[in-house]
């Protein structure tokens, strides 16, 4: 096996990372109805790249871009116990890479990140029919909090 990489990402990343993105998208597809069709644009990753607040972290092997995520630091609810909490997102590992442990890398790094920044809530957003995503995810020690529903009326 190869060596990965795991390091910050950087503007020149931007063309692989769009890419990564279209691939995410199609891979969510379907789990989701109402996306649009064609490209579609969930994060703004040069922004997030550029920001003092978020962190975004790709996986290389030999100069290829094979996965990525990030964590933004967010405003928690006033009700909350927090003031901030990290916000994944991203998270995306080329399917010839999945099974290597590449996503619990990430997060983990994604983690101490976000416990450097002052915080230590973190959340995320996944498909609740994405069963693979949600074991990953509960592996690196996340739990369910909250389902979204929706209905469509004529």
């Amino acid at each position: 096996m190869k060596h990965i990489l795991l390091r910050k990402a950087s503007l020149g990343d931007l063309p692989i990372l769009e890419q990564l993105l279209q691939e995410l998208v199609e891979a969510e597809r379907p789990f989701d109805e109402t996306l649009k069709e064609g490209v579609i644009h969930y994060y703004p990753i040069k922004e997030l790249i550029e920001s003092d607040d978020a962190a975004v972290l790709v996986l290389e092997e030999e100069d290829h871009i094979v996965g990525c995520g990030y964590a933004q630091i967010k405003p928690a609810k006033p009700y909350l116990r927090h003031q901030t909490y990290a916000h994944l997102g991203f998270m995306f590992v080329r399917p010839a890479y999945r099974g290597r442990g590449l996503n619990q890398q990430l997060i983990g790094e994604l983690k101490h990140w976000a416990v450097s920044k002052g915080t230590k809530e973190i959340r995320l957003e996944v498909y609740a029919e994405n069963s693979s995503a949600i074991k990953a995810y509960e592996k690196a020690g996340f739990k369910k909090l909250l389902t979204t529903m929706r209905c469509e009326v004529q």
